[in-house]
């Protein structure tokens, strides 16, 4: 039977309070706050960190297909699938699939996964909502990833599932629109809670379920009320309902219903049923029955492992500059080239991969690869090495202040890996007050620039926190 195997999540460190956007346009807010991209980071670089988290203790090579689902890609017209693949070290025989402009594209995923395959679906979103609109408050960054396959280690076996489709105007974007757009919420809330009644009250029925034998019901609807009403109607107790994080993330768009279905997963026991309900433009629904094997799955950060990790104290002026929703004076230096296509055709395995190389004659990791080795100057006795989820410490460090960065000083530091090997890189998701010699660290996906339409990915340090790593 086809069910998840493994899950992972992301939520960016950086949280912006909700107040701040109420006191700088002196109006009333949301309480709580939301997840915030960084200004390196996008919903590529989200899904990799996402992906990186599912796919601890799994052989990458095992993967069949992968489903990238996402309204908010990089690219209107190229595909991100080869980026992540690559940064995931996947096979390059595997099957590629995106899934975009709906919100349902993440619960879509996982029904249309097949059986007989391992498939790694991740749902990323980072929208942005107007300044001074409901949707700057209510839209959140975060990214969630599922395994899906068959065997002994399904930790939840997808007992039923489908979906309706019901054509409707709720929220949409069109090809020019910067923002995303809404018609009245009571009108989208209304044909949510008609289409709930109309399709998940006969699915419970046809698997032979009542609503006291489902432990946790997901659903990922519109506004902050219209997942309990459509819970009440199906007769759950307010305990039963999945917490919908908008509180503490925000809605993650296509990642929604994933990031709850994770987050259930990580409390959930042996024999719990889940119900999971996403809508847009219709529904998705699927029943999932948790097993045994879920008390053999390593642990993963998931949701509650980036949930108190975070920096609560941005401003929303730099909210508004990582957004490129204001115009700031540009670096007095030349503007950055764009990116060479053959040469990042030449190095995309390296630098995408963060893969270097290892002396077969002495075993000293080097990157970037080397020809010749900088220990014992062996000449062409290298094999690729994988950096990618290897202990560093921070070694020395620099503050530039004369870096052109959207958060100044740039932090750049000379880190050592545990097992062998030396890189400098900038250190991001860390202020110059936090920095110090030995600072653990690890290595993390990101956006270096955006530069004539062209986006270039590499790898930078993160400190590993103490609510991190326990």
């Amino acid at each position: 039977m086809k069910g998840i195997i493994s899950y992972g999540a992301y939520i960016p460190y950086n949280r912006l309070q909700r107040k701040k956007i109420g006191e700088f346009f002196g109006k009333p807010t949301f309480g709580g706050e939301k997840a915030v991209v960084g200004y390196d980071e996008d919903s590529v670089s989200m899904g990799v960190e996402a992906a990186l988290d599912c796919l601890q203790g799994v052989n990458t090579q095992n993967v069949d297909a992968i489903y990238f689902a996402t309204t908010s890609a990089p690219y209107k017209e190229k595909g991100s699938v080869p980026t992540i693949a690559t940064a995931l070290n996947l096979n390059e025989s595997v099957r590629g699939i995106e899934a975009t402009s709906s919100l349902r594209s993440g619960t879509s995923a996982i029904l249309a996964a097949n059986e007989k395959e391992q498939t790694l679906i991740i749902t990323s979103d980072c929208r942005t909502g107007a300044p001074t609109g409901q949707n700057e408050q209510w839209f959140g960054d975060g990214a969630a990833s599922i395994l899906v396959g068959s065997g002994a280690d399904v930790i939840a076996n997808i007992i039923d599932g489908g979906s309706v489709q019901g054509e409707i105007l709720s929220h949409w974007r069109s090809q020019s629109d910067l923002f995303t757009q809404n018609w009245d919420e009571r009108f989208g809330s209304s044909v949510f809670i008609k289409q709930v009644k109309n399709a998940i009250a006969p699915f419970l029925e046809k698997n032979d379920c009542t609503a006291d034998s489902i432990t946790k019901v997901i659903i990922s609807g519109l506004g902050t009320r219209s997942h309990l009403e459509a819970a009440r109607l199906l007769g759950f107790q307010s305990n039963q309902v999945q917490n919908p994080l908008f509180d503490m993330v925000g809605s993650t768009g296509t990642a929604h219903a994933p990031m709850m279905l994770v987050s259930a997963l990580e409390d959930a026991k042996p024999g719990d049923r889940l119900l999971v309900a996403a809508f847009a433009e219709g529904i998705d629904f699927m029943l999932f029955e948790v097993t045994e094997a879920i008390s053999e799955l390593g642990k993963r950060k998931g949701v509650q492992g980036y949930l108190n990790v975070k920096n609560d104290q941005i401003s929303y002026s730099d909210y508004l500059k990582w957004r490129n929703l204001i115009k700031t004076e540009a670096p007095r230096r030349p503007e950055t080239d764009r990116p060479s296509a053959p040469a990042l055709y030449r190095n995309y395995h390296q630098n995408l991969g963060f893969t270097g190389s290892k002396c077969r004659n002495c075993g000293t990791p080097q990157f970037p690869k080397q020809r010749v080795c900088v220990q014992c100057q062996a000449k062409d006795e290298m094999d690729d090495y994988r950096f990618v989820g290897q202990s560093a410490k921070v070694t020395t460090f620099t503050l530039d202040y004369l870096a052109a960065s959207p958060a100044p000083p740039m932090i750049v530091a000379v880190v050592d890996f545990e097992e062998g090997g030396r890189i400098i890189c900038e250190v991001t998701d860390c202020n110059m007050k936090e920095i110090e010699i030995g600072m653990n660290v690890e290595m993390t996906f990101r956006r270096l620039y955006e530069a004539g339409g062209i986006s270039n990915y590499f790898w930078k340090a993160r400190p590993i926190r103490d609510k991190e790593s326990d």
